[in-house]
């Protein structure tokens, strides 16, 4: 699948906010962002009228890269919100929040979703026992995921485990932090998952 390689804190100037990219790196004073939080190109400072679909675009724009998703399965996301029930934008996000590799980064057991995306897709966790490495698969309440024995001996989980202690979870994860594992307590609630993005404008955009 493609993926974007290039800089990632210029996403964040491009969406006029931080969206939390890079881990640590965007809480400490080398953010990019805080030193330069003009959009990127010769004409970020300038002033720039902003229409209607530029909003319902960079809105749907910052809901992908802050989950790391692409354009068509992204509209997949919304094409399966839209067919369920309750408000289309509440239930995208909440699908979006998911996903495996954002609920690993939500426990506190990778710095970021890019990392959360690699650990996966290198087998590092199991899911009810079983490994998986899929991204995208898709927790539902009750489901326990777990660090595989044999990743807990390695450097990069240890320095996660210590930087562990102080992160914050949210309410619907119940975390290990000895062990390593978290469970899905239930699904969180729109008004629960603090991300800057107005859903209602990427509704209006794949309604036009």
């Amino acid at each position: 699948m493609a993926k974007y390689t290039g800089p990632k804190c210029k996403l964040c100037r491009r969406e006029g906010t931080k969206l939390y990219l890079k881990g640590d790196r965007c809480y400490s004073n080398k953010c990019s962002f805080e030193r330069r939080s003009y959009a990127p190109g010769e004409h970020g400072r300038g002033r720039i009228k902003v229409s209607d679909y530029g909003l319902q675009l960079r809105a749907k724009q910052k809901a992908r890269r802050i989950y790391g998703v692409m354009e068509k399965q992204f509209r997949g996301y919304y094409e399966e919100a839209a067919k369920g029930y309750g408000v289309t934008g509440e239930v995208l996000i909440q699908l979006l929040e998911c996903r495996l590799d954002n609920m690993v980064y939500r426990a506190g057991l990778a710095q970021s979703r890019a990392q959360a995306r690699q650990l996966v897709r290198h087998g590092h966790f199991l899911v009810n026992g079983q490994k998986v490495d899929i991204p995208s698969y898709r927790l539902h309440e009750g489901d326990e995921v777990a660090l595989r024995h044999k990743s807990k001996s390695s450097v990069l989980f240890k320095e996660i485990s210590e930087a562990l202690a102080d992160r914050m979870v949210p309410e619907w994860l119940n975390v290990d932090k000895t062990d390593m594992k978290f469970n899905v307590v239930r699904v969180p609630e729109r008004s629960e998952i603090e991300i800057p993005v107005e859903e209602h404008l990427i509704v209006e955009r794949y309604s036009r």
